[in-house]
């Protein structure tokens, strides 16, 4: 099979905080990518001064796994140079979405407050931050309650202490996210229905979309939620299942589809949605850089478990459209 001419370069950082890619993962990329492609790297991206090693290379195409790295020339706490942007400034094409729905992904309350903006539904929450008094939330909301970091993916911060029934609790909660994830707390109403992950991925050639959902189902904890928590999908211990209500499935796709479009996503990426005590979808969260890690990673079982995409036919389209923006004319990758 003849290569094509192109330089792809996989970038993740060795900063676990900041890399939104194992290395597990990083590893079956490059070797996928370069059964196909005739140029293929890996960049660790730690610092600017790797970013701006990086763009010397010029490369086709940056297969984005992280969103962003410290400024460390920045007087603010929290200070980032978004990947994304810095590309974008240099005319460097990148897989997936741009700084704004970046953004809004990593601060899950500001994600939740475009998408009510936007009309869409979600559990009515609020925000803790870290080291100041808890006094609004008690005449807000209603227990139980729902507790986890505003910018933490891979259910850090989420154990079984996450649902609190009381005051004490939702106090003793904020205080260890804080404490452990140096984190303001979002503070949203328990839903208790059914989970779901939606994968969002755009037709090569086309602005239409495949939304694929499937339902999880985590291990009961010692309280009797079903929760993604932290341990839980480190250990991989969710079952996933295909959903065979019609109308469920459609219902989820279409509200799916919505939500990425109200945080100006493109591309790819996954939805969580959780059903309320009516039955209603309703928005948790967003990935942008979801997990692409065969076998384990729900983006690429939601994939094969509806339209029957596999593994490498992913991967393949990912890139190729992050190509069609490097070019008027469409790049459609051939598979065989």
């Amino acid at each position: 099979m003849k290569k094509i001419n192109q330089h792809i370069e996989i970038v993740r950082s060795s900063i676990k905080s900041q890399s939104s890619m194992s290395q597990p993962s990083c590893d079956a990329l490059y070797m996928l990518l370069s059964k196909h492609y005739s140029n293929v790297g890996v960049t660790t991206v730690n610092d600017l001064q790797d970013l701006e090693g990086l763009t010397a290379m010029q490369p086709d195409v940056v297969f984005l796994g992280l969103q962003s790295i410290r400024d460390v020339s920045s007087d603010k706490r929290d200070g980032k140079i978004w990947l994304s942007k810095y590309f974008d400034d240099r005319g460097i094409v990148y897989t997936g979405s741009n700084e704004s729905a970046h953004k809004l992904e990593k601060d899950k309350s500001l994600a939740k407050k475009q998408v009510l903006s936007a009309g869409l539904n979600t559990a009515a929450y609020f925000v803790s931050e870290q080291n100041y008094p808890l006094l609004e939330v008690a005449n807000t909301l209603k227990f139980p309650l729902f507790v986890k970091p505003t910018d933490r993916g891979g259910g850090l911060g989420i154990n079984s202490l996450s649902v609190v029934r009381n005051f004490s609790q939702l106090q003793a909660k904020v205080l260890s996210i804080a404490e452990k994830h140096g984190s303001d707390s979002l503070i949203e109403e328990y839903l208790d229905g059914r989970e779901f992950s939606v994968a969002i991925m755009r037709k090569q050639g086309t602005d239409n979309y495949f939304a694929m959902p499937l339902e999880l189902i985590a291990p009961e904890d010692e309280f009797g939620s079903r929760l993604l928590s932290e341990s839980v999908k480190s250990q991989d211990t969710e079952t996933f299942t295909e959903i065979l209500d019609l109308a469920l499935k459609e219902k989820l796709a279409t509200f799916a589809k919505e939500i990425f479009t109200a945080l100006n996503a493109r591309d790819y990426g996954r939805i969580d949605i959780r059903l309320d005590s009516e039955g209603e979808p309703q928005f948790l969260e967003a990935n942008l850089i979801p997990s692409l890690l065969e076998f384990y990673g729900n983006f690429p079982k939601a994939c094969m478990l509806n339209e029957n995409i596999d593994y490498e036919s992913m991967v393949l389209s990912i890139v190729a459209l992050a190509l069609e923006r490097q070019t008027k004319s469409k790049v459609l990758v051939e598979y065989n």
